[in-house]
């Protein structure tokens, strides 16, 4: 790649084009999953009361990556802590959303993405760092795995008619 990859935090302002790029995961999850995700749409601005509600909590962080002055990717987490006399006291990063725009797929903007996050996770003090993945989405389950997630839990769910 030619063009300088940055990273930056985003903020509200940048949520319009979060929209536009999370098209890509409005449409791979659509697609395996039309009964809980939205299709694509043209609307961008449909989906801004989602992501602009990220930049309300303080314990969130969305990071954006430029490829020279284009928007090529983002990523969403939180953190938390675990609480009650059943669990072990963690803070925990869970990473929300992960887009990287398919003309950059392969140029290691994803992994920059989690590094980065894995990087503000230790800052922030936490010991976990956690994300939720479909088992159609291969390609983001081989990136994951690549950088160290490990397989700890199946969910699983029924649809009530």
């Amino acid at each position: 790649m030619d063009d300088l990859v940055t990273y930056r935090h985003a903020s509200a302002d940048d949520a319009l084009i979060m929209c536009e790029l999370g098209q890509l995961l409005n449409e791979v999850h659509h697609a395996a999953r039309p009964d809980i995700y939205a299709a694509a749409t043209q609307d961008f601005a449909r989906d801004l009361p989602h992501w602009l509600g990220l930049f309300e909590k303080p314990e969130h962080v969305v990071l954006i990556a430029h490829v020279g002055h284009q928007a090529a990717a983002f990523i969403t987490a939180s953190l938390s802590a675990s609480a009650g006399p059943l669990m072990q006291p963690l803070n925990v990063v869970r990473i929300g959303s992960v887009c990287v725009a398919e003309r950059f797929w392969g140029k290691g903007i994803g992994r920059g993405l989690i590094q980065h996050i894995k990087n503000w996770a230790i800052e922030n003090h936490a010991q976990d760092l956690r994300l939720s993945v479909w088992p159609f989405n291969e390609r983001a389950m081989r990136m994951y795995a690549e950088f160290g997630f490990e397989s700890r839990a199946v969910e699983m769910g029924m649809r009530l008619s």
